[in-house]
């Protein structure tokens, strides 16, 4: 279940709108508090002088909406377990001891969620949420054509997702600017809730560059269209059927609509997909500043019996620069207040972050912030975590040139270990270059016990992702020698 826990909510829960990933997320303190928070729904009034006529948005957005299932494995795992019976006799027929390790595996888990078609050649794009734990993905296409998909990349920082059927001429979307995206204005949710396929419900953008505490990058379109459960993954399109967001998650008391859904703004899909599409993995630009929104700093001020004066009651307050960052070069300081990135008034760290996402490292942009009531201004280059701007690839499995299966209970018992991954094969690579070889076993890498397979595989991937991108490698040979590799991911 993706769930994140916001105190200003009160009463009400975030929910990721996938059939799966479905639950409350805050509860309720109080019931009165909690029905205090019901949105009160009121009439619509049409437009003097007409209506707004969304059916034609209706009809070429529908086609162009996936509904999308998956499965995750079951996992097999070792347990300990104690036969009675063998505890009173083992000793006297000499069988040993009671204990034994059995496997057994979990349940096979489904779930179902919603995608965009965004090229005729098969590129859909989704949650990450909904498809970034699948073991397998089957496509619906509204005319019931059914396609097995492929994972291209995930951006767990996004909640995005990239996702490929080998099919040709399917009716994608146009994309639309977000950005363009006012107050007020109509728009459509498409999408499959409740496994109700090809589903079309209306609403107005309610608010714009919403932060939830969900994802690391945020700046979601809060609209009222009616979201529910799986119908993460799916469209907002605007009134002329262009796509404008990926529906993400809804605001909830019990799990289903009752007030409001955020989708993703199209400006940052369009950078997450086309860096998904070239590298696999995004090309995130870092600022380097943490902070939040000034309003914020300014009233938790007011609580401490402090009046501060920043010049503005808008922006984002500087708490801390990190070193060696944009920012630092920059010049800025704690209490400084950046009010404009890249030509655009950034009001709250929502909108920062929306206009950072749309850059990749090495990019130079104009940063605008006020310092002791006056505003200055300074070009910076940005950099990725890693502090540099080179473009940063996926680190492929097979790079490292091992192959890894679950060591078996009688070699873990001839060591003394508990856990740990044998190298089964191993060819030219990373690994062999630092001195593995067959038949070793890996304990643990950075600060992960290798128990699994998947443990080897997200272990790679967390360093990939991380400031230093090393691989810091426990092991132990066959003869019961402990050794140790450092796998540099950046060479």
């Amino acid at each position: 279940m993706k769930q994140t826990t916001k105190n200003w909510l009160g009463c009400a829960a975030i929910v990721a709108t996938s059939s799966l990933l479905t639950g409350a997320v805050i509860q309720a303190r109080d019931t009165q508090a909690a029905e205090s928070c019901v949105p009160q729904m009121s009439a619509v009034s049409a437009p003097v002088g007409g209506y707004v006529d969304l059916t034609t948005a209706a009809e070429s957005s529908v086609n162009s909406v996936v509904y999308i299932q998956v499965v995750m494995n079951g996992k097999t795992q070792r347990v300990q377990v104690q036969d009675p019976f063998e505890d009173f006799f083992g000793d006297f027929f000499g069988f040993g001891g009671g204990n034994r390790q059995r496997e057994y595996k979990t349940p096979d888990r489904r779930a179902a969620g919603s995608g965009v078609i965004i090229s005729s050649d098969g590129y859909i794009v989704t949650n990450n949420h909904v498809v970034g734990s699948a073991d397998a993905i089957t496509v619906k296409l509204n005319d019931n054509r059914e396609f097995k998909g492929r994972i291209i990349g995930c951006d767990e920082t996004s909640d995005l997702a990239l996702i490929k059927v080998d099919a040709k001429d399917l009716p994608a979307i146009a994309i639309g600017n977000s950005d363009e995206l006012k107050l007020g204005q109509w728009v459509l949710a498409v999408g499959n809730p409740f496994n109700l396929t090809s589903t079309v419900t209306a609403g107005i953008v309610s608010a714009k560059a919403r932060t939830l505490g969900a994802n690391g990058v945020e700046s979601f379109i809060q609209t009222d269209a009616a979201i529910n459960s799986g119908n993460s993954g799916g469209a907002l399109v605007n009134e002329r059927g262009e796509l404008v967001g990926i529906n993400a998650m809804l605001y909830s008391q019990t799990g289903s609509y009752s007030g409001y859904g955020f989708a993703i703004p199209t400006t940052i899909m369009n950078k997450v997909v086309a860096d998904l599409k070239a590298y696999g993995v995004v090309q995130r630009a870092v600022f380097g500043i943490t902070g939040g929104d000034v309003i914020n700093y300014i009233d938790s001020e007011k609580q401490k019996g402090n009046e501060p004066d920043l010049g503005t009651n808008t922006g984002i307050y500087v708490d801390k620069v990190s070193e060696e960052s944009a920012a630092s070069e920059a010049g800025l300081q704690k209490g400084d207040v950046v009010v404009k990135f890249d030509g655009k008034n950034v009001t709250k760290m929502a909108e920062l972050q929306e206009a950072l996402a749309q850059h990749k490292p090495g990019d130079k942009v104009d940063v605008s912030y006020i310092r002791n009531k006056k505003q200055h201004t300074e070009t910076v280059m940005l950099r990725n975590a890693q502090g540099g701007t080179k473009v940063m690839e996926e680190v492929d499995l097979d790079q490292l040139g091992v192959s890894v299966h679950e060591t078996s209970v009688q070699e873990k018992q001839e060591l003394g270990i508990n856990y740990g991954l044998t190298i089964n094969a191993i060819r030219n690579g990373k690994m062999k270059e630092a001195g593995a070889t067959k038949g070793t076993i890996l304990l643990q890498v950075n600060d992960r016990r290798m128990q699994t397979v998947d443990d080897w595989a997200e272990a790679v991937k967390a360093a990939n992702q991380s400031t230093d991108r090393t691989l810091w490698i426990k092991a132990v040979t066959p003869s019961g020698r402990k050794v140790s590799y450092v796998i540099d991911l950046n060479e």
